[in-house]
């Protein structure tokens, strides 16, 4: 008895791959579905894809300055990551990944599925810390005006 409570205990890991920044909304939900199909064949629990959308790389990645980047969330144990990651090292469509483990021993019932999110399409961003140069303009103007103000 004890066995089989071991045996459902699964970890939980988060998979995260870049995709070619040409590529259509199905071509990003046919390889989402290809890894859910995989966690499902090896007995995982997929608990969330994001698509976080096109997004500036911070050096260029198969030629490409941007990519589509994925984020899945989903339970299972070390030979189901070793098979997601040989999939995606096949697909064309994919230039990069990146696995991490989050947490040991996770019981399958307390994580609920949720649903798939798809983030902006095409977002620019910047470091943290660091305003847009548009920004700086405007929030320099208002201090600007804020100072005059306070000087009357």
């Amino acid at each position: 008895m004890a066995e089989t409570q071991a045996a459902q205990r699964l970890r939980e890991y988060e998979t995260i791959f870049l995709v070619k920044p040409d590529l259509t909304d199905d071509n990003v939900d046919r390889i989402k579905e290809r890894v859910r199909g995989i966690v499902d064949r090896e007995g995982g629990k997929v608990i969330r894809f994001t698509v976080w959308g096109k997004k500036k790389t911070m050096y260029a990645v198969a030629k490409q300055p941007r990519a589509i980047y994925v984020h899945t969330h989903f339970l299972g144990n070390s030979k189901l990551v070793a098979e997601i990651e040989r999939n995606l090292r096949i697909l064309d469509e994919v230039t990069r990944y990146l696995s991490v483990k989050l947490a040991e021993e996770v019981d399958p019932e307390t994580r609920p599925v949720l649903e798939d999110l798809k983030l902006a399409g095409d977002v620019e961003e910047t470091r943290p810390g660091v305003a847009a140069p548009e920004q700086r303009t405007e929030t320099t103007e208002s201090e600007s005006e804020e100072e005059s103000t306070e000087e009357a």
